[in-house]
């Protein structure tokens, strides 16, 4: 037999109720809830702190009130917010959604790019070769210079995501350069600029290949 909400608030309790029944599998995703009539004598609540509940969990995503359809699953669980989740991740996930996130971008940036992007990439990364050598700043124009190929690849929810990482891969990254900095800055270099050279030359699958080099040197060096 369902739990009874027994103490206020009551919608934000069954709420809960209706989110523990459906993390334990009672509803799956896709399925329509029973009624609020239903559902009311369940929790032993009214109908309208049903509605109030529904809105509570359609307001984290776990349910969908579709007029004249009903209520519906959409997700098993309530989502950690962004920022939870990344500092929960450990920098070699991190990097690894990195990898997924700039090889693509890289190649979208080989198709994509305009003369004036690809001046500002070659600009950022005669920066990056210029700049101080000491951790913060080296990491900062780095870390530009990766920004502008997402934006260049014209896709904004990559660019939105690749701004989520910055915080958690700036903080490893800082630390990692002070405990053992980088062997070459010369190879380092380098590996910028070919990934720069392939956008330029509109070399999508090279620029992507790059990329994705790149990044699992940092992922292994991080690791």
């Amino acid at each position: 037999m369902p739990a009874i909400v027994h103490r206020a608030p009551l919608a934000a309790q069954a709420a809960e109720i209706l989110l523990g029944r459906i993390r334990a599998g009672e509803f799956a995703l896709g399925q329509r809830l029973p009624g609020e009539t239903t559902l009311a004598a369940q929790l032993g609540v009214g109908r309208s702190t049903i509605r109030e509940a529904v809105r509570e969990l359609a307001g984290k995503g776990v349910l969908d009130s579709r007029q004249g359809a009903g209520v519906f699953v959409t997700a098993l669980d309530v989502a950690d917010d962004w920022d939870t989740v990344l500092r929960r991740a450990s920098i070699t996930t991190v990097i690894e959604a990195r990898i997924a996130i700039e090889a693509e971008a890289a190649a979208l940036a080989a198709e994509r790019r305009t003369p004036a992007q690809l001046r500002a990439l070659r600009a950022a990364l005669a920066a990056r070769a210029a700049a101080d050598p000491a951790p913060e700043p080296h990491v900062d124009v780095d870390m530009a210079l990766h920004r502008l190929i997402v934006v260049a690849s014209g896709n904004e929810v990559l660019v939105e995501l690749f701004d989520g990482f910055v915080p958690r891969v700036r903080t490893a990254m800082v630390d990692m350069l002070k405990i053992r900095p980088t062997a070459s800055h010369e190879a380092d270099q380098a590996a910028h600029a070919v990934v720069v050279d392939a956008i330029a030359d509109r070399d999508a699958r090279r620029a992507a290949e790059l990329s994705r080099a790149h990044l699992n040197t940092l992922k292994f060096a991080l690791a």
